[in-house]
């Protein structure tokens, strides 16, 4: 493994820092160059996640990169080049398409390498929007987060070809454990949702969007067969992102369907680990594909059973027949979009005979130990950084 020299300067754009695959995988990656001994910045228009950042021993700089007004766009070339010149910085890597521009244009202003991090599908539409996400492939290393991503990148941007690395995102595993997360981080946490004892708890973890399936689960609850107890409760944890008019269409959907008992939208969770202790069950019901599936792996990670819609990178999360023997399951895969595969796949997991389950659990987390790890995927980025500021001979 190649090691960064010792006064990398690091500087990661992305246009904030609120809850995300992308917004984690930024902070894991900054906290390992510090710990490598670089300076790690990081270029956004803040949130929520920056004092942590800060905490890590990185630094924050507040520009206006969220925006996708070409004028700022093109304004923000000027200051990151400044800010290249003035902080000494190594390598630029950006991490969404118009923070990208600006960043592409100043690391080739400046004479320093660029990173991309292929984070997302991408709507691509028309050839406007094609051109629009051909940045993210303009890379000097273009890092794709599952092997269906660099599929996608290199049938879209054949210019990539031979600059693609695929490092999978990585969750901090041993923080998932449920033997390191309280009894006193999870009563406060079911106080805090108003979970009453005995009921399983079904976890839906994802920002409230349409395409990440909420709908899905409260349509599937309302299906929900007799599963031979209490009645399991299922709780949607997300930011809404000031989509507010989504959340009044959920909660009216719930009413609709008499679940207010059954049902809670409780917002931004900042204890992941001590949710997933909680719960009896993860589901991601995503209808469009995942580039990653990064709420998968921490299910898994936390030896909690877990269904997924089966389209994008899940199979390389989720291991299910038919890709694999029934022995080798590590969960379930279900359509996307279709509440009533989604109850059955539920009523089934929640039937699981104790020792059933824990043959299942067991063989997620060495699935995930063995390639999702936060130390594997920031040792394989720090790899990349350093090929690219390795001195050229001759």
């Amino acid at each position: 493994m190649r090691q960064l020299p010792p006064a990398a300067t690091i500087l990661q754009v992305i246009p904030d820092l609120n809850s995300g695959g992308a917004e984690r995988t930024c902070l894991d990656v900054a906290r390992a160059v510090v710990e490598a001994g670089g300076t790690a910045l990081v270029v956004s228009q803040g949130g929520q996640l920056v004092p942590e950042l800060t905490a890590s021993g990185a630094e924050h700089i507040l520009l206006p990169v969220k925006s996708k007004n070409p004028l700022t766009i093109w304004k923000n070339v000027s200051r990151l080049a400044d800010l290249v010149k003035e902080r000494n910085i190594s390598l630029l890597h950006a991490r969404s398409r118009a923070p990208a521009w600006s960043a592409l244009w100043a690391a080739r202003k400046t004479g320093i390498p660029f990173v991309t991090t292929y984070h997302g599908t991408y709507n691509q539409s028309n050839a406007l929007k094609a051109r629009y996400n051909s940045v993210m492939a303009r890379g000097d290393a273009v890092i794709a987060n599952s092997h269906f991503i660099a599929r996608l990148v290199s049938a879209r941007h054949p210019f990539a070809e031979g600059r693609i690395s695929v490092i999978q995102r990585g969750s901090d595993l041993n923080g998932l454990e449920p033997d390191n997360v309280s009894a006193l981080r999870q009563q406060a946490l079911k106080d805090q949702w108003g979970i009453p004892a005995g009921h399983p708890i079904i976890l839906n973890m994802a920002r409230l969007t349409s395409w990440k399936g909420q709908r899905v689960v409260i349509e599937a609850m309302a299906r929900l067969p007799d599963t031979g107890g209490d009645e399991p409760i299922a709780i949607l944890a997300g930011d809404p992102q000031g989509r507010e008019s989504y959340v009044a269409e959920l909660k009216k959907l719930i009413a609709d369907n008499a679940l207010h008992d059954r049902v809670r939208l409780v917002g931004h969770c900042a204890d992941v680990p001590a949710a997933l202790a909680l719960a009896d069950l993860a589901v991601v019901a995503s209808t469009e594909p995942e580039a990653f599936g990064r709420a998968a792996v921490e299910a898994q990670a936390a030896s909690v059973p877990v269904i997924v819609s089966d389209l994008g990178a899940v199979p390389e999360t989720v291991l299910a027949p038919p890709e694999v023997a029934e022995e080798e399951r590590t969960g379930w895969r279900v359509p996307p979009g279709d509440p009533a595969a989604l109850a059955e796949a539920i009523a089934m997991a929640l039937r699981l005979q104790p020792e059933n389950r824990t043959h299942l659990t067991d063989r997620a987390l060495a699935h995930v130990r063995q390639n999702f790890s936060v130390e594997t995927m920031c040792a394989k980025t720090l790899d990349v950084y350093a090929g690219l500021l390795e001195p050229t001979s001759g």
